[in-house]
């Protein structure tokens, strides 16, 4: 490694981290990500001997060895941690890992109305997952919020289980505002108990890099964790499923319906849920076809009766001359009715005055 100005203190350390794995000293290596870590947890066995410790705002790097290893753990704002473990046998590596995790998380919330969620970015070196706690509304909460003909294949939607699914795609369209982010944090919160959800951050990255691809998507099988299914959220993807897809991404369509059911998603219990403003006619129909989709739906505006309904249990009149258009609503202009006595807003500008004439 060559150091200079552009490097840090936690640079030296991730170099020094593998100078005896690199060597042959130390030919295993086992490391594992953390959420919700506990600031006192030392993240290393208590008989280790620190060797170098880089503190930073809300995080640091700590390296550290015994008899027969050498371990690195790295905080990250946020709570988040990960710890890596090298050693001169396997068993060593796995027991020295395991002390250094013991107890070292806090329980996951038991507040119902809030999930964990995943977010993956690609990352300088190699992708990141952070996991989050993010507020969930309740299915019975929001109903009334989308449209009548919609809520029974909703309804369906959020009962569903592992044993029902038909297809391994959701895909939730219609025009901006009309709610789909929020019914999916609620079916995040539905699903909870068979299914994880994971938000991908940089999703034309993601079909784009099969490095990546493989990460996120097929990741690694854990031992200690029961086996559940994870849903890949990709918001307004439009460009992944238009008729025009294969032409303007390259692989990325094909990338995407190889997740769904071709080689790359055999074996792996993964389900890819996008959002888009497009209209239906102008989507791939490799996308939509059957046995693909387990669910397609369109998330309209709200007809005018029922936007009228709404306002009236959210206890909102519409200000004098105004009416709610022929076409609906959607949720986010009710939304804006409703709060607009909280909004902050300046005055409208006064209309500037005509220039005289140039001289």
């Amino acid at each position: 490694m060559n150091v200079d100005d552009a490097d840090s203190p936690r640079d030296v350390i991730d170099a020094l981290a593998l100078q005896r794995f690199v060597r042959g000293e130390h030919p295993h290596s086992k490391s594992t990500r953390l959420e919700r870590v506990r600031a006192d947890a030392p993240l290393r066995p208590a008989d280790s001997t620190v060797l170098r410790s880089a503190e930073e705002d809300g995080g640091g790097s700590v390296l550290a060895a015994g008899e027969g290893y050498a371990l690195r753990a790295v905080r990250w704002p946020g709570g988040s941690a990960q710890v890596e473990v090298t050693a001169v046998s396997r068993e060593l590596a796995a027991s020295v890992l395991e002390e250094s995790v013991r107890d070292s998380t806090e329980p996951a919330p038991e507040d119902e109305s809030r999930v964990e969620m995943g977010f993956w970015h690609a990352g300088t070196n190699s992708p990141i997952r952070r996991e989050r706690s993010i507020s969930a509304p309740s299915w019975a909460d929001i109903r009334g919020n989308y449209p009548s003909v919609a809520a029974p294949a909703l309804d369906r939607l959020m009962r569903l289980t592992s044993e029902g699914l038909t297809g391994r795609l959701l895909l939730l369209h219609g025009p901006p505002g009309t709610g789909k982010t929020t019914l999916l944090r609620a079916l995040a919160r539905e699903w909870s108990s068979w299914c994880q959800v994971d938000c991908l951050l940089d999703p034309e990255r993601l079909f784009s890099d099969p490095g990546y691809l493989m990460s996120v998507a097929v990741g690694a099988d854990s031992d200690d964790d029961a086996p559940r299914w994870r849903m890949l959220l990709l918001e307004d993807c439009d460009e992944l499923i238009r008729v025009e897809a294969k032409q303007n991404t390259g692989q990325g369509l094909s990338r995407l319906l190889n997740l769904t059911d071709g080689m790359l998603g055999q074996g792996r219990d993964v389900l890819i849920a996008i959002t888009t403003n497009e209209d239906l006619s102008r989507l791939h129909p490799a996308v939509i076809r059957p046995g693909r989709c387990m669910a397609q739906l369109e998330i309209g505006r709200l007809p005018r009766d029922e936007a009228s309904a709404w306002l009236e249990r959210s206890g909102t009149a519409l200000p004098p001359g105004e009416r709610i258009a022929p076409e609906g609503s959607t949720l986010a202009e009710l939304t804006a009715l409703a709060s607009a006595s909280q909004q902050i807003t300046t005055a409208p500008a006064a209309p500037a005055e005509s220039p005289g004439p140039y001289l």
